[in-house]
């Protein structure tokens, strides 16, 4: 009888368990935490910031808008640190083509809503994906992906 579950394939190297390596044990995996913890520290420095030290609620209210166009910038301008690999290597693998839709149809929407607001904290913010995601097609174009041939008969 064939066994089913987690350990139907444990012999087998290609699609066997493989155990969780423990989060000390890797660099990679460290900075990666220490990272987020980081921009979880500025956020609620952030947060403290604002409701503690501006009393002003008027004044709070631009200087958050600021924050957070800041950082909805720097979201959009982060698929681009890959942007050397791509041109370097001639391939978009590490590119993913549904976010990019994803961030153009987002950001154009955005860009819209804050036009019809005349909210210039939010156009301002959501402008950096469109072109962006621009810059990403471009790439797409220039530089195919390469068909995945193990998924290739799903694709029909």
């Amino acid at each position: 009888m064939e066994e089913l579950g987690p350990q139907a394939h444990a012999n087998d190297p290609e699609c066997g368990q493989r155990p969780v390596p423990a989060l000390s044990h890797h660099g990679s995996q460290r900075v990666v935490l220490l990272q987020t913890a980081t921009l979880l520290g500025v956020l609620l420095l952030g947060y403290g910031y604002f409701w503690l030290l501006v009393p002003n609620p008027e004044a709070r209210l631009q200087q958050l808008g600021l924050f957070c166009s800041v950082f909805t910038i720097s979201m959009y301008l982060s698929p681009l640190a890959d942007l050397a690999k791509v041109i370097q290597t001639k391939s978009t693998q590490c590119l993913s083509y549904p976010l990019t839709i994803a961030t153009v149809l987002t950001s154009a929407s955005w860009c819209l809503y804050g036009f019809r607001l005349r909210d210039p904290y939010i156009m301002v913010s959501n402008f950096p994906g469109i072109v962006t995601s621009f810059i990403r097609f471009w790439l797409f174009w220039k530089y195919p992906q390469e068909q995945d041939r193990n998924y290739w008969f799903l694709q029909t």
